[in-house]
């Protein structure tokens, strides 16, 4: 049955955070009511297929737990808990996801290609005509989409190259230091080189470190406006960034790696990159509307 309104939640629990988001569904478009997120940082120290820490798992259960009720005291009729590239890559991902008390589909990297995809082009506010790139930048992992919005996604793929994944890899100075841009720079730009996919017309760019840009340069990330951002978060603390945009302090950590992919996606594209009003958990509760 395909419902005409409901009232939904998404929570995604990522690599970098653990955010929920309650909205109304309603004709194919979203009405947000309550957003929030948790730093978990659940990758933080993770080798790829190493185990999370009985800590962290208890930790996450709590957020998702404060989560759930929220959505439930918003009056959320359903409620979907999705699991993206830490957890999928975790030795105990079963463990894990038996602790969170409620059921948890962990996406594989086509998933959340797709549902990225629908998350952001549905939610952009306008039509956009001819082929479309998603860029989402995770704190794990990094997808790309490409389709039509008429045909949806055709080509996609899953890179294992995220903020955080980069960021606890190659930044050890505060603020960043050039040579370990440089690093970072040479490492996204190998992964993205290597990877086939057709041209887009437009191109989006969605994620936490996209969405944090728009504070810091704007709308649209081309070149000239992630080597403005990059800049910003080269030329004081990170203390000092987060106080200056308002953003919170480990999202500052973080962002440099985030603009250092964005940049090597947006190169390999052809296209700058136009932030999205939503993404991988609008494409969920889109999804999840139109299915039940």
């Amino acid at each position: 049955m395909i419902l005409t309104h409901m009232r939904c939640a998404c929570i995604d629990i990522g690599t970098n955070t653990t955010r929920v988001l309650v909205a109304d569904a309603e004709r194919g478009r979203l009405t947000e009511l309550r957003q929030e997120r948790a730093f978990t940082r659940i990758g933080k120290g993770m080798t790829p297929g190493g185990a999370i820490s009985r800590a962290k798992i208890e930790e996450v259960a709590q957020v998702v737990g404060a989560q759930v009720a929220l959505a439930r005291s918003l009056g959320a009729e359903a409620v979907s808990v999705v699991a993206t590239a830490a957890i999928r890559d975790a030795a105990n991902r079963d463990e894990f996801c038996a602790a969170m008390g409620v059921e948890v589909v962990i996406l594989d990297g086509e998933d959340e290609a797709r549902l990225a995809f629908l998350g952001a082009t549905q939610t952009l506010g306008e039509e956009l005509p001819g082929r479309i790139g998603v860029v989402d930048v995770g704190g794990g992992s990094t997808e790309i989409a490409i389709g039509t919005l008429a045909g949806g996604v055709d080509r996609w793929t899953s890179l294992p190259v995220g903020s955080g994944l980069l960021a606890d890899r190659y930044l050890r100075s505060d603020p960043p230091a050039m040579p370990e841009l440089d690093l970072l720079f040479a490492h996204a730009t190998t992964e993205l080189e290597a990877v086939d996919l057709p041209a887009p017309d437009r191109a989006v760019a969605v994620g936490g470190s996209a969405a944090s840009l728009r504070t810091v340069v704007g709308s649209v990330l081309d070149r000239e406006a992630l080597q403005r951002a990059l800049l910003v978060l080269c030329g004081a603390s990170t203390a000092a960034v987060a106080e200056r945009f308002g953003l919170d302090a480990e999202r500052v950590r973080l962002l440099p790696a985030g603009i250092v992919i964005l940049h090597a996606a947006a190169q390999r594209l052809g296209q700058p990159l136009q932030i999205g009003r939503g993404g991988l958990r609008e494409g969920v509760l889109l999804d999840l509307a139109r299915t039940l």
